[in-house]
């Protein structure tokens, strides 16, 4: 598995592993589903060090969300409403810089950490105190599609490996009925770069992530014959796939270290698993009516985003190791991507998260999961303290926020600061290596050791960067 074994003694799972490419890794992850955490401490282990977490649940606000309206309270944006004030910048990433615009929404303190909030977010502000801020995020492009790349794959060009993707080619499966990358996009659609944010990139194409929709009628793709396939029965189905596995194993015999095939392989074996355990980690009917309510799947405006953070704790529940929740797709209406109206647009996306994200803190730490679970909030970039037409924000890549929550975590704190303007980080400033190099450091993995040598280059997710925040770290 790429450099990870490296450092221990070659034992049966580390032969497995690097021996026959991608089999090894599925006969590896086998080995390993339910001992992992067991086994930390044991020469044996992928784990570099004992982890804090054991899954990941990261919910991605695609279209840059507003720091200075959200979680980003500055004072002085209210003293110079109205002003022209010189950012040293002449065109943003699609306008002309305008006036310096307040906030619209009203902030309070929240909880015993005193976090500010805006009035957008009333029902996350009460969990303030079990949140991790980073207040001082930047990306290296203002673009939706470099920036959206750069905080998934920690490249701002496509072909590389996701976050999800480096974590299941790492550690492999918890569970052989369910995948470890799991994808919950929008229910309206997928984001800017469409699957390219889920993509295994260069890895074993059996890591990229296995896109699910809950709320549409058919939530995965293919797992079914159609209804109308009336010729088609379990057994006919059965056979067909035992001939078509057979075809597939004697034709990779024929192109050994192709991971598109391998990949396929391993896709109909996992899927055949899926067809009997995918239907019951959907099924959210068998739920508590209080829990359905706690999700907002009472409110026809938030169901849809509620429906996938419940599905999402079902399935970590279950085995999943990454899970992907998405809201927003692409466009600036009705989006995070507010260019035209702040003071509308903003509390619409704003209003269909956050009752589902704050239940879905509250229902797992209840259930004991943030004990083991690493939650992260997070964006591609913010937005700029002027106006972009009359009441809306443009791309900013210099300040956005991010908050963790979960195994490992600090609560209740913040690191890093932006300007009095919220328009550049300007103390302990974070990239997406740096958040990257900490969830896998609570997995129980190195960064820097975590590696597949691609093109001539020891290729790894957090490229030539990136730090442990051992600030946010419990």
């Amino acid at each position: 598995m790429g450099c990870m074994h490296s450092h221990f003694p070659l034992s049966r799972r580390s032969l497995l592993a690097n021996m026959g490419g991608g089999f090894g890794a599925l006969a590896l992850a086998a080995m390993l589903t339910e001992d992992s955490f067991a086994l930390a401490d044991s020469q044996q282990s992928p784990l570099h060090h004992p982890p804090k977490a054991r899954r990941v649940l990261q919910l991605f606000m695609n279209g840059g969300a507003s720091q200075m309206d959200t979680f980003d309270y500055k004072p002085e944006l209210e003293k110079q409403h109205g002003k022209k004030v010189d950012f040293g910048i002449i065109a943003a990433a699609t306008s002309v810089p305008g006036a310096v615009m307040k906030s619209p929404f009203e902030f309070k303190q929240h909880g015993q950490s005193g976090r500010w909030v805006s009035s957008v977010f009333p029902h996350i502000a009460r969990h303030v105190d079990d949140l991790a801020f980073l207040m001082a995020m930047a990306s290296k492009s203002n673009v939706h599609g470099p920036a959206s790349y750069m905080q998934n794959t920690g490249f701002i060009q496509p072909g590389f490996p996701c976050l999800g993707a480096w974590i299941s080619y790492g550690l492999g499966r918890l569970t052989d009925n369910l995948p470890a990358f799991v994808v919950l996009p929008d229910s309206r659609g997928l984001p800017y770069n469409q699957v390219g944010n889920f993509s295994a990139g260069f890895l074993p194409q059996a890591h990229a992530g296995t896109v699910i929709r809950p709320t549409a009628p058919t939530p995965i793709a293919d797992l079914f014959p159609p209804a109308s396939a009336k010729d088609i029965t379990p057994t006919s189905e059965a056979d067909g796939l035992k001939l078509l596995q057979q075809l597939n194993r004697e034709h990779l015999a024929e192109n050994p270290g192709d991971s598109r095939l391998e990949a396929r392989i391993a896709s109909y074996e996992l899927a055949a698993k899926m067809q009997a355990s995918a239907p019951d980690v959907l099924d959210v009917s068998r739920e508590t009516g209080q829990t359905h309510k706690l999700y907002g799947l009472d409110d026809k405006n938030t169901e849809p985003f509620g429906r996938n953070c419940l599905v999402a704790r079902r399935m970590l529940e279950r085995g999943v190791r990454f899970v992907q929740v998405w809201s927003g797709t692409g466009g600036a209406s009705k989006n995070w991507d507010n260019h035209g109206d702040i003071p509308n647009e903003l509390p619409f996306i704003a209003s269909q998260v956050d009752r589902p994200i704050a239940g879905l803190l509250a229902d797992m730490k209840a259930r004991g999961m943030l004990a083991d679970t690493l939650i992260i909030w997070t964006t591609e970039f913010g937005r700029f303290p002027f106006t972009q037409g009359a009441t809306g924000r443009d791309h900013n890549a210099k300040s956005f926020v991010t908050w963790l929550a979960g195994a490992g975590i600090k609560p209740g704190i913040a690191y890093g600061k932006s300007d009095d303007f919220a328009f550049e980080a300007v103390k302990d400033k974070t990239y997406c290596y740096d958040l990257h190099a900490t969830i896998l450091h609570l997995l129980g993995i190195d960064h820097t050791r975590l590696s597949l040598k691609h093109n001539g280059i020891n290729r790894r997710l957090t490229d030539v960067h990136g730090h442990v925040i051992g600030e946010i770290l419990a």
